[in-house]
């Protein structure tokens, strides 16, 4: 299955809008991507403040483990930071689910150094070289010399497969790579670190890191919209059939142009709109 386009997306947003049935009282359950998070959590709030009746519980892991939810039908609602696999819409089906997606933002994978780091600026054959280990001075791409850490997500994030496909070319980051397991992991460990070197979505950029750009492109709401950052990619939401009831109330919230969306954009990530 490959990735759905904006104009696709944005069509399925207005066939699902003007289908919008009903609701009834309920509890939903969201599991999956820690880049969402933060998203799914000022929605969540918002949304039961406006329905009492609602009870939401979120809970993060990463995208494969969301993913793995929704299959499993142990969740409503998966949150992803990349799209279904094929190995994944395969065996959803044997299990009789079928996972649909819906684009809630877009987001882009900053690089981040300490604070004390010279460093402004990598290409991405900098950053693929620095992350397989052949790169191990900051001094070799124009930095203090001081030896390069390498902090990384698991290989459950979702936002580790979107580094390895964008940056790495689908080779492995290399074995010498600190792994974390979620974007505030990564942005405590290199806060922590003046060597160290990571990467995280924008909405978890803090003062205690300093966001490097990507060929002279800032990663920003502008760049990421525009395609010139070359490591943004949208967000998803995967609810299991087309959703319906208290389901589809929250998905369409969170979609809606004057709701959701002004929490996502609160939420330091990038509106769809």
């Amino acid at each position: 299955m490959k990735k759905m386009s904006k104009p696709l997306i944005l069509a399925a947003v207005l066939i699902f809008c003007a289908g919008f049935g009903t609701a009834w009282a309920g509890n939903i359950v969201i599991k999956g991507s820690t880049t969402v998070l933060p998203i799914a959590q000022k929605t969540a709030e918002a949304y039961m403040k406006e329905n009492p009746d609602i009870s939401i519980s979120i809970s993060g892991g990463g995208s494969g483990n969301g993913i793995k939810a929704i299959i499993d039908g142990t969740t409503d609602i998966a949150d992803s930071s990349r799209f279904i696999k094929d190995k994944e819409v395969q065996l959803a089906t044997t299990k009789g689910q079928y996972p649909v997606p819906f684009a809630v933002a877009y987001d882009c994978i900053v690089p981040v150094v300490h604070p004390s780091n010279t460093i402004t600026d990598l290409t991405m054959d900098q950053l693929k070289a620095i992350y397989k280990g052949e790169i191990k001075n900051w001094n070799q791409v124009g930095g203090p010399d001081r030896p390069i850490v390498v902090i990384s997500r698991d290989t459950s994030s979702g936002t580790y497969e979107v580094w390895e496909e964008k940056v790495m070319k689908n080779e492995r980051v290399y074995p010498g790579a600190l792994l974390q397991a979620s974007n505030g992991a990564v942005a405590q460990a290199v806060a922590k670190n003046k060597n160290a070197v990571g990467y995280i979505g924008i909405g978890y950029m803090n003062d205690d890191v300093k966001p490097v750009s990507v060929g002279g492109v800032v990663g920003s709401s502008e760049t990421t919209l525009n395609g010139t950052f070359p490591i943004s990619r949208p967000l998803f939401m995967f609810t299991n059939n087309w959703p319906t009831g208290d389901i589809a109330k929250f998905i369409n919230y969170v979609m809606h142009p004057e709701k959701g969306q002004k929490l996502v954009k609160d939420a330091g990530f990038v509106p769809l709109y």
